[in-house]
């Protein structure tokens, strides 16, 4: 039988899903404690907030006490989450709020700045870096394109130091991607680097990169740099990649099993609806009538699915 403690929970995590601040608040006024319960997998009602992206409902906990420290079975905290959908409000107030940006979740060094990191959230990245960079890398130093921690970590004859491959075993924000084992291979670290820092558009970075060993169009985890750039709606290093030799039609992996075989960065831009991306792609010799591995669809038939017509239309006239 349920309890009235857990009905009362699941309550409050319906009005959360409903963004309904009045009557979250009418409850928390009735049952204060509810701010410190845990749910389903250790989820507390702040990480529920922060997730919704809705930085009202996260500030109404905090005012009634929800504790910015709090962590789920997986060590995600609401300022990972904050991180991981790219909110700076939401990261600037759990900060304010002490929320500790040196804690890992899903695995050693899966910090707040990693997960903001591993989708090319820049603003929030730099307001927890400014904090802490934690842990400090190689693909972090990639990730914030810091010339400095990379001369530090990789010499320009492309020598590792310990420190450069450390902490690397979060690999995945959630089991969405598949399962996956980070190694010490020097050349691994160097190419996983290379994809943190065009999901990032750090152009300079990618030169560096590339110029001390990385593989331009290496596949580490789920990804090239072109295609977690085209991803991101990266535009700006799109060019750079190019003129380094990335190939353009490269049909490789991204995300999850069902929906990343054999596509291109083509097909990720369109999907994304980053119509600077496709363009970008286009004029670096992008070709919109290669087919993906799983659906043997173009470009032009991922634009008509995803009903991107301006996207379309800039495929078309092509």
């Amino acid at each position: 039988m349920t309890s009235p403690a857990e009905l009362a929970f699941d309550k409050a995590h319906e009005l959360i899903d409903a963004r309904d601040l009045a009557g979250l608040a009418r409850l928390i006024g009735d049952l204060p404690t509810l701010v410190h319960a845990h749910g389903k997998n250790g989820n507390d009602l702040l990480g529920m907030a922060a997730a919704t992206r809705d930085e009202r409902l996260c500030r109404l906990l905090l005012d009634h006490g929800a504790d910015p420290a709090s962590a789920n079975v997986h060590g995600w905290t609401a300022l990972h989450q904050a991180g991981y959908l790219g909110l700076p409000l939401l990261v600037t107030m759990l900060l304010d709020a002490g929320a500790p940006v040196d804690v890992s979740a899903r695995g050693d060094g899966g910090t707040p700045l990693v997960a903001a990191l591993f989708w090319g959230h820049r603003e929030a990245a730099e307001l927890l870096a400014a904090q802490s960079v934690s842990p400090g890398n190689l693909r972090v130093a990639a990730g914030l394109g810091r010339a400095d921690l990379l001369d530090s970590l990789v010499a320009p004859d492309g020598t590792l130091t310990p420190a450069a491959g450390a902490h690397r075993e979060f690999y995945r924000p959630h089991s969405g991607f598949p399962e996956w084992r980070p190694s010490d291979d020097p050349a691994e670290i160097l190419d996983e680097a290379l994809a943190w820092a065009a999901r990032n558009d750090r152009s300079a970075a990618v030169r560096t990169l590339v110029a001390r060993g990385a593989g331009v169009d290496s596949d580490v985890y789920r990804g090239t740099a072109l295609t977690w750039a085209a991803a991101q709606g990266k535009a700006s290093v799109i060019g750079t990649l190019a003129e380094l030799g990335a190939a353009v039609n490269h049909r490789g992996t991204f995300g999850g099993l069902s929906h990343g075989k054999g596509v291109t960065a083509l097909h990720l831009a369109v999907q994304g609806g980053h119509v600077a991306v496709v363009r970008a792609l286009l004029e670096v010799g992008a070709d919109p009538s290669v087919e993906d591995g799983l659906y043997s669809s173009s470009a032009i038939g991922w634009a008509e699915h995803f009903e991107q017509r301006e996207i379309l239309a800039v495929l078309r006239g092509a």
